[in-house]
Order: C-alpha cells, then structure tokens, then sequence
C-alpha cells in the first residue's frame, strides 16, 4: 500500500508544499521553516506523510501523521 504523502520542496518563489500527485503547490512560502510548519500541519490534520528535501532534492526528515503501514515496535 503506497502512503499519501506531503512534501517540502525547493520552489523558484522558495518553497514549497506539494501533495504527491498534484499539479501546483498548495503553499509557497519565503523560508524552508515556514513551509515546513504549514506541511507539517497540513500532514497532521490529512494524516498523510511528511517528507522535507534539501535544496539538492534528497530526503532530510519523513514523518508519519496517521495510517502508518510499518509503525515502530514497543520497546517495553
């Protein structure tokens, strides 16, 4: 099963916040810290993945907000 995911991304503008699999950002914002709060936010309230990428493209942080298909185990 794939996951909805929500990612931080470069943008010409600064960044992004982008849905996998739609057409525009649905936020664009001055400073990667400011797109990262609202993704995250948007993450939580969707209950999708978050993945935030440097400016080289790479994956730095992926957080899971709901449905995760692998949750970590107890370690009681």
């Amino acid at each position: 099963m794939s996951r909805d995911t929500h990612r931080v991304m470069p943008h010409e503008d600064g960044w992004q916040v982008k849905r996998d699999g739609g057409e525009r950002a649905s936020h664009v914002t001055g400073t990667k810290a400011e797109a990262e709060t609202l993704g995250r936010t948007i993450s939580r309230n969707q209950e999708t993945e978050l993945q935030v990428h440097g400016r080289d493209g790479r994956i730095q942080r992926s957080d899971s907000h709901g449905r995760d298909p692998n949750p970590p185990r107890d370690r009681a």
